[in-house]
């Protein structure tokens, strides 16, 4: 009489490695999940800070003391040489960057400007915004600022909330140091 070798696994024990592989992977995608979303929300913190300053240098080199009234003309360079004053991503219509919708308007009490280098009107007040495309997913705070230099967050969680000017601390509104 034989005995015979099996070599392998058996169903069995296939099945338990498969059930311990799930639950590591339930444990570890909701921090995957949040990890991602912290860094988008600090992609969008940084737009606004970049925003922010490259209005300051518009204001100070292209349009004595105006602010472009839009993210394009921020983006578009003085005269023939040089570049324009924020990033190629931030300079369009309409940018979603890192899952951050990205807006920028007049702000409040804002009236028109000088012209600058290129002939474009400018305002003497901006507003700019950052909010998450998906709530929950994307991120859950919304992020604003403008000619102060301040960014300013609403950790509401709602669809759209960002903060509003005048800008004032709240239960959910708070500046961002």
């Amino acid at each position: 009489m034989r005995i015979r070798k099996n070599e392998g696994f058996t169903l069995i024990e296939l099945l338990i490695v498969v059930a311990i592989i799930g639950i590591i992977a339930a444990i570890a995608v909701p921090g995957l999940m949040r990890a991602r979303m912290a860094g988008n929300e600090a992609s969008a913190i940084g737009s606004m800070r970049a925003i922010a300053s490259a209005q300051a240098t518009y204001a100070s080199s292209a349009a004595s003391g105006g602010y472009a009234t839009s993210l394009v003309i921020l983006g578009t360079r003085c005269g023939a040489a040089g570049d324009g004053f924020i990033s190629a991503d931030l300079a369009v219509a309409a940018p979603v960057k890192s899952g951050y919708s990205v807006t920028m308007a007049n702000g409040a009490g804002g009236v028109a400007g000088p012209n600058d280098c290129n002939g474009a009107a400018s305002t003497t007040a901006f507003y700019a915004t950052a909010f998450a495309v998906t709530v929950g997913s994307t991120g859950s705070r919304g992020f604003a600022t403008n000619q102060g230099g301040t960014v300013w967050q609403d950790t509401a969680g709602t669809q759209g909330a960002v903060p509003t000017e005048p800008f004032t601390r709240s239960a959910t509104i708070t500046p961002i140091q």
